[in-house]
């Protein structure tokens, strides 16, 4: 029985305010430009000494968008976002780990 993390197998930018994922095990997972860039993992969002976050999400615009989505590497994902952040690498294990509906799997 294995016990590796899904992989993904379609990355889409849905529109500019929206990322998509379909998963190697048939899930999917969705997130807007909002939801990721208060995920951020970079150090300009999460001090990198306590790991206490940051950036206070109450600040983000409902209406963000992302631009820019790229791979990094083969484990990771990039964008820049309309607020000018663009540090910010979201791993795939931190994706799967950071979506709601995967919740206690």
């Amino acid at each position: 029985m294995s016990t590796s993390s899904p992989s993904p197998l379609v990355i889409r930018r849905s529109d500019p305010a929206r990322v998509d994922i379909e998963w190697s095990d048939g899930t999917r997972s969705g997130f807007t430009a909002a939801d990721l860039r208060a995920l951020c993992p970079c150090a300009e969002c999460v001090s990198e000494t306590t790991g206490v976050r940051l950036l206070d999400s109450s600040r983000i615009p409902a209406d963000l968008t992302q631009s820019n989505l790229g791979m990094v590497g083969n484990y990771a994902i990039s964008m820049q976002f309309s607020d000018g952040h663009h540090t910010g690498i979201y791993t795939f294990e931190y994706l799967l780990a950071s979506d709601p509906t995967r919740a206690g799997t």
